[in-house]
């Protein structure tokens, strides 16, 4: 009987440790699966980190602002060919050509005569007045060359645009065939830059012609246009500063010249080494 208890004993205890070792199994296979699968989100996490990475690195645009070449204007010669804006007459004799004189310092030529005209009609027109009056064996590194109010007042006729670069084409009695005849007189004795410049906007049609067919010169002859006309920032000037910077609807005055005009002109300028 007590052999019978003992046995019986034996092969519980056996019972309960093998239930034991079945159990810790069990749980050590379920913890390294439950590792395994942590490790394999994780690195799955991972690469999905390093290919969005990737990605907006390869994606990404890549941009850079170049600042604009300027050059400075201190040195520089140049000649100012115009009529009564080019002199100043509103403002004293003063006007945008003295200022880059005094502020940038350049060897200013100022050939300006108020009343003038670009239409070759007499011996006081651009065309005469630049033949006669400048020193042809100067060294100039630049011309400006005023588009004048005076030959839009008068009526003088607009003319068309050459179909060559032969001066014998350039019909000098006309707004067009005059600034041609300058472009190429000024390339020819200079050989140097040339650029036109606008007045601001005001009322006149024939203006407005002039200006426009400056684009086509330009895209003929490839001079340089400042072109106030136009300009978004000139045009959109309060009335209260427009009356302090302009004496009239042509002529600028001193501090018009100075603190309105004279920035265009700089900027314009600076791009020509």
């Amino acid at each position: 009987m007590k052999k019978t208890l003992l046995f019986t004993l034996a092969i519980l205890l056996l019972l309960v440790l093998a239930v034991s070792c079945g159990t810790n199994e069990t749980t050590g296979s379920q913890t390294e699966s439950s590792t395994e699968s942590e490790a394999a989100s994780m690195n799955s996490e991972e690469s999905s980190s390093e290919a969005t990475t990737a990605e907006v690195t390869t994606t990404a645009p890549v941009t850079t602002e170049e600042t604009p070449t300027t050059y400075s204007l201190e040195g520089k010669t140049m000649i100012f060919l115009g009529s009564s804006v080019t002199y100043g007459s509103n403002a004293g004799g003063y006007s945008m050509a003295d200022a880059l004189r005094d502020q940038y310092h350049i060897n200013l030529i100022k050939e300006a005569v108020s009343g003038t005209t670009l239409v070759d009609n007499d011996g006081g027109s651009y065309v005469s007045r630049m033949k006669n009056n400048l020193d042809k064996n100067v060294h100039v590194d630049h011309v400006v060359v005023q588009l004048s109010t005076n030959d839009a007042t008068q009526n003088k006729p607009l003319g068309k645009l050459s179909d060559s670069k032969d001066p014998a084409t350039f019909n000098t009695k006309t707004v067009i065939g005059a600034i041609e005849y300058i472009i190429w007189y000024c390339e020819e004795t200079w050989h140097c830059p040339v650029s036109f410049y606008t007045g601001t906007k005001f009322d006149n049609a024939n203006y407005e012609k002039m200006v426009n067919a400056l684009y086509d010169i330009q895209e003929k002859w490839g001079i340089g246009i400042i072109d106030l006309w136009n300009d978004p920032a000139m045009n959109a000037v309060p009335p209260s500063l427009y009356h302090m910077y302009m004496t009239d609807d042509i002529h600028p005055s001193k501090i018009g010249y100075t603190r309105w005009w004279l920035p265009k002109f700089v900027e314009h300028l600076q791009k020509y080494e």
